[in-house]
């Protein structure tokens, strides 16, 4: 057995744009972002999945990027921080919401707040349940967002400054 890496070309789109790099097997999403494209929004917490910090969506639906070989997502649609306001004429109405409520301090988890809380929007509105979705609820309905809703939600995302009670009123002010 050899010492050299294992490498595949890989095609990503990432914030509407096609990107095809050479990427070593064991590179997760997460650096690949940050090291190859220089898209700085989703950050590095703890490395295990267990912070949110790095929480960007792939093919619309949110991840956790540093646990995610970026091989395996080949042909897959990412859309960071830096990708929510499509064009980037406006931004997006989480963004504008955080903005206006004030709901971070250090910012530091901020891109991953915002990247899940679009997520649980699109969860809501396609009908997924959550730990605290009335059971009566029916099936396959859209999910009426209330504040345990979005606490339990967002429940994996860290925020070390605490700014939760803003963070849901910032999602709160964007639900359809």
């Amino acid at each position: 057995m050899g010492n050299h890496q294992h490498h595949s070309r890989t095609t990503l789109r990432v914030n509407g744009k096609p990107h095809t790099l050479t990427v070593d097997h064991r590179r997760v999403l997460l650096d690949l972002l940050r090291e190859d494209l220089g898209l700085t929004g989703a950050k590095k917490g703890c490395d295990h999945g267990q912070c949110g910090a790095c929480t960007v969506l792939v093919d619309g639906r949110r991840v956790n990027s540093c646990l995610l070989f970026a091989v395996a997502l080949d042909g897959c649609d990412v859309t960071t921080v830096e990708g929510l306001s499509g064009d980037g004429e406006e931004p997006h109405p989480l963004q504008t919401a955080f903005l206006e409520r004030d709901a971070f301090q250090c910012g530091y988890c901020t891109p991953g707040q915002i990247c899940s809380a679009v997520g649980v929007l699109a969860e809501a509105a396609a009908g997924h349940p959550s730990h605290v979705t009335d059971t009566a609820a029916p099936s396959g309905e859209p999910v009426e967002l209330d504040r345990a809703e979005i606490k339990e939600r967002l429940s994996g995302n860290l925020c070390r400054c605490g700014a939760y009670p803003r963070i849901a009123e910032a999602v709160e002010d964007v639900i359809p």
